[in-house]
């Protein structure tokens, strides 16, 4: 274990902690669009549960994608780098009364934005109790909070983990808290090679989360490391940076907002099998987006690939496919996964091109009674 005072005393958690509690006021006053970037534009039901959010919450709001995986009803969700408590108060309503949401942040102006405000959410969301804790603390040091080990379901993050300086931590302790089955469904930037000390050591650029952009490649590599499955790349979009002297220094390192679904699964690697689709879950009813590669029909039988048939036995998705082992009947008619590309600019640029139902990792209803019991 780390001293805690490494994190406390870091230069760069004290700089974001300025960036992000004082000289950001408003959305308006970032200077790239990394941290306000949605991928596609938000279901129906995201947007309705948004526009429950207190203004005084969206307006310090920062983030850089599209944080909302399906199948939340009843579950234990961890929000890393909750801020004002946006992402939080909309989750809120998606898991339900029966659901809890734990935002943590190290940015205390940030907490109070977002504690202000609980009774009015659970007041108007109709909740006899709050379903939602804000904690103040380190992603880097979550079970050194109150946030106990093997205790959630599901952790989010939205444009966070680039900002700190030890991200293969924020992986272990991600691990550490999550159940068993349990993901890490996060949306962050990253860059096309491994960014120079000049670009790291750039307080604006940091603040701005493009100095401390991981190369997307490292992601595969420490993910490995610490114990997740490999991160599914679910969809991508790119950055820009429109001031010229941010331009200039940044020279032809190149940006994207990502996001990637880690499972912490038993570490075995079963054969490839075939799934249905059952189409239980509500909003969800014809077609499940499930990453870049997968997108589930109801009824239609599907091949997947190993790790992914692990996934979905030992995940809160187990209830909601019907499992056939290989070479069965139904082998011959079982739709094969698409293409999809393991570089997320690669990914970036085709997206655009795809029919207009292609949504993000988000875009279905959470509401499924059978996800987290």
């Amino acid at each position: 274990m780390a001293d805690k005072t490494s994190f406390l005393d870091s230069v760069i958690h004290l700089d974001v902690k300025d960036y992000y509690g004082k000289k950001l006021q408003k959305t308006t006053d970032l200077k790239s669009n990394a941290c306000v970037t949605p991928v596609q534009p938000y279901p129906k039901f995201i947007l309705q549960a948004l526009k429950k959010v207190h203004p005084d919450v969206t307006d310090r709001y920062y983030g850089c994608g599209l944080v909302v995986p399906e199948c939340l009803e009843g579950c234990k969700i961890l929000d890393l780098g909750c801020g004002s408590g946006r992402d939080c108060y909309m989750l809120s309503q998606l898991v339900g009364e029966a659901g809890h949401v734990t935002g943590i942040d190290m940015t205390e102006d940030q907490l109070e934005v977002a504690r202000k405000h609980v009774d009015f959410h659970m007041k108007d969301f109709g909740y006899k109790k709050p379903n939602v804790t804000f904690v103040q603390g380190y992603i880097e040091a979550l079970t050194e909070t109150t946030v106990e080990k093997n205790s959630f379901d599901i952790i989010i993050s939205n444009c966070v983990v680039n900002l700190s300086p030890d991200k293969k931590r924020v992986l272990v302790e991600a691990y550490n808290v999550l159940k068993d089955g349990g993901e890490l469904y996060f949306s962050d930037i990253y860059s096309n090679g491994r960014l120079t000390d000049e670009i790291k050591n750039h307080k604006v650029l940091w603040g701005e989360c493009i100095g401390g952009a991981l190369w997307y490649k490292d992601l595969l590599q420490l993910a490995k490391e610490v114990g997740f499955s490999t991160p599914r790349l679910v969809t991508a979009s790119i950055v820009t940076v429109d001031n010229k002297e941010l331009q200039a220094i940044l020279g032809d390192f190149k940006f994207v907002s990502a996001t990637y679904r880690l499972f912490k699964i038993p570490k075995h690697s079963p054969k490839p099998v075939n799934v249905i689709y059952n189409g239980n879950i509500t909003g969800a009813e014809d077609t499940l987006h499930f990453d870049c590669r997968y997108t589930f029909k109801t009824d239609q039988v599907m091949e997947v690939d190993g790790e992914l048939a692990a996934i979905l036995t030992h995940s809160r998705f187990a209830e909601e496919f019907t499992f056939q082992p290989p070479g069965g009947s139904c082998d011959p008619c079982a739709v094969k996964p698409k293409m999809c590309f393991d570089d997320p600019f690669e990914l970036a640029v085709q997206l655009p091109k795809q029919s207009p139902g292609s949504t993000t990792g988000g875009c279905c209803s959470t509401q499924s009674a059978t996800c987290c019991k």
